[in-house]
């Protein structure tokens, strides 16, 4: 028998009030999350709770997830990284530690399987556990406590040990900001995560609506892109990159500066900067340009 289950996470700012779930039916599913977190924290530790509860559990399990990072995490990375002491292949601490260790021993003797969906496809669990972490980061938003769900019986309390005492935040420049609405900042890093997701980059009148009419962009290949070409070329990322982000700076009073670190699946990262305009109380990218690291 194998036990089918779909893991989502959300983030309101992403950083910012955060929920997490996992769906099998109506009657079992679970759901909490925190009044800070981010939508990696959600999508991991929605996985994470789903392995503890059906620990107990002999059944195959099969786990829909819309975060390729997740997938890739659990599946690619995290061999890798216990070897070099938890380190990624610069050297660097990997991010969400605490959690990542949780994972690697719940997935110790587990016969388990994950496929990547797209999310807000219609793919029916995966939109219910979608609306489940939704639900929760808005119960957090909202100052309140979110349903827990009915879960897998008594084996919550068993097992849930690191979800109830989940690791706080890697800590950023987000960690002193107000959590009742995203700042300027937060709402310019969600957007240029847009600009990595399959949705935006499949729409080229999302992809222009994010662009200042002055766009241009020297790419990782010292290419020179317009905005004209970049509307009319872009389209789905062959290998999904996450964004670790490195600073926000605002250099005028409608203009922040977003240094950021694009990791690919596979591949070397770069550096990369994006400068963001306000205008007409629109946030739109100005100028972009991508780096090889050294």
């Amino acid at each position: 028998m194998t036990l089918v289950a779909a893991a989502d996470g959300s983030a309101l700012g992403n950083p910012g009030p955060a929920g997490w779930a996992w769906y099998v039916d109506d009657h079992c599913w679970a759901s909490g999350g925190w009044p800070h977190g981010t939508n990696n924290m959600g999508e991991l530790t929605a996985v994470l709770d789903l392995l503890q509860q059906t620990a107990g559990h002999d059944d195959d399990l099969l786990v829909y997830c819309d975060s390729r990072y997740t997938i890739n995490s659990i599946t690619k990375w995290m061999p890798g990284w216990k070897r070099r002491g938890w380190k990624k292949g610069d050297g660097k601490p990997v991010a969400n530690v605490e959690i990542m260790k949780a994972l690697d021993a719940a997935m110790q003797g587990r016969r388990v399987r994950f496929e990547w969906v797209k999310g807000h496809a219609g793919h029916e669990l995966n939109e219910a556990a979608d609306r489940l972490a939704n639900a929760a980061a808005l119960a957090y938003q909202n100052g309140e406590q979110p349903a827990h769900g009915p879960g897998f019986g008594d084996t919550r309390s068993e097992h849930a040990f690191e979800v109830t005492r989940a690791p706080e935040p890697d800590a950023d420049l987000f960690s002193l900001v107000d959590e009742s609405a995203p700042s300027e900042e937060e709402q310019v890093v969600a957007l240029e995560r847009s600009l990595l997701t399959d949705e935006v980059r499949g729409d080229p009148a999302a992809v222009a609506a994010l662009l200042d009419p002055a766009w241009e962009e020297i790419g990782r290949s010292g290419r020179r892109w317009t905005r004209e070409e970049m509307v009319a070329e872009i389209g789905p990322l062959a290998d999904p990159v996450d964004l670790e982000v490195l600073a926000v700076e605002r250099v005028a009073g409608d203009v922040l500066l977003l240094v950021w670190r694009s990791v690919p699946a596979t591949g070397e990262p770069s550096l990369r900067s994006s400068l963001w305009v306000r205008r007409d109380g629109r946030w739109l990218q100005r100028f972009h340009q991508g780096t090889p690291e050294a």
